[in-house]
């Protein structure tokens, strides 16, 4: 069907309650997902969204469409405060924030992210590993053109090693460990090499 133009009618955009609920249904479930994991009760996300469950199912048909859909979510947040600290004087003062708030992301992730960062897109859409590689790459770089990082240390073993404090701290029950931890990662980035490659 054409309209008087002869073209086909563009298709409507996504009505404004619908989007406003699917909104509030990632919210919701990044709130219960950072409470109980991943496994945490679909019928309390759509509670505390304010819907009902058909509503949910209506827009995330199974649990994992709802868990991708708060990953992603999470990565472009962080990605995005990544992209905030490269406009900033301090080259290690941004790249240490990310750091953290890496570190954080990971860790409230109770294991969805941490194991997911580490696939290809999937679900996802994009590539969520290479997202957040790219935007440690170009905070861990500027850091080292200004002299303070390590030459010898790439974006991905960096990663890796915040990934390697969060599962390991996944369920820890001292408070402090996981930063402490990290700086001792900070430590080494801006220490000298012991060996040569």
């Amino acid at each position: 069907m054409t309209n008087g133009q002869g073209r086909a009618p563009a298709e409507p955009p996504q009505r404004t309650d619908a989007r406003l609920n699917r909104e509030r249904l990632v919210a919701a479930a990044r709130e219960v997902f950072a409470e109980a994991g991943p496994g945490a009760s679909l019928n309390e996300i759509a509670r505390r969204a304010g819907v009902g469950p058909g509503t949910l199912y209506r827009h995330f048909p199974h649990r994992s469409a709802l868990l991708t859909a708060v990953l992603a979510d999470r990565v472009e947040t962080l990605c995005a405060h990544a992209e905030r600290l490269l406009a900033s004087e301090d080259a290690d003062d941004a790249l240490e924030q990310w750091l953290r708030a890496f570190l954080t992301h990971a860790r409230v992730n109770q294991g969805m992210g941490s194991a997911l960062l580490m696939e290809s897109a999937g679900e996802l859409g994009f590539d969520c590993h290479r997202r957040i590689l790219d935007v440690a790459a170009g905070l861990l770089a500027r850091a080292q053109r200004h002299g303070t990082a390590r030459a010898d240390l790439a974006a991905d073993d960096l990663l890796r090693l915040v990934i390697g404090i969060a599962l390991s701290t996944a369920h820890s029950e001292q408070d402090g460990r996981p930063e402490l931890l990290l700086d001792l990662v900070l430590d080494a980035v801006h220490g000298t090499p012991r060996r040569s490659r």
